[in-house]
């Protein structure tokens, strides 16, 4: 009878440190992936941050601003 406990409280346990251990995995693999995810975030960011400056610089381009006001006086008229 006592070989019976211990294999039961042997089982539980072996199963208590497997399901641990799966637990970790996962939470290691979900790290890994919001890491991923906060890369290819980051990446967009910098491509947009990039666009904006190229944006910014034919705005302000003072012939661009010309051109603009050309465009309103031809409307105008």
């Amino acid at each position: 009878m006592e070989t019976a406990h211990f294999i039961i409280a042997l089982v539980a346990i072996i199963g208590g440190l497997g399901y641990s251990a799966y637990a970790e995995y996962v939470k290691l693999q979900l790290k890994q992936q919001i890491s991923k995810t906060d890369e290819d975030t980051q990446a967009i960011i910098n491509e947009l941050k990039q666009r904006i400056e190229v944006l910014e610089k034919i705005v302000t381009d003072e012939k661009y601003l010309l051109k603009d006001e050309i465009n309103k006086l031809s409307k105008v008229s």
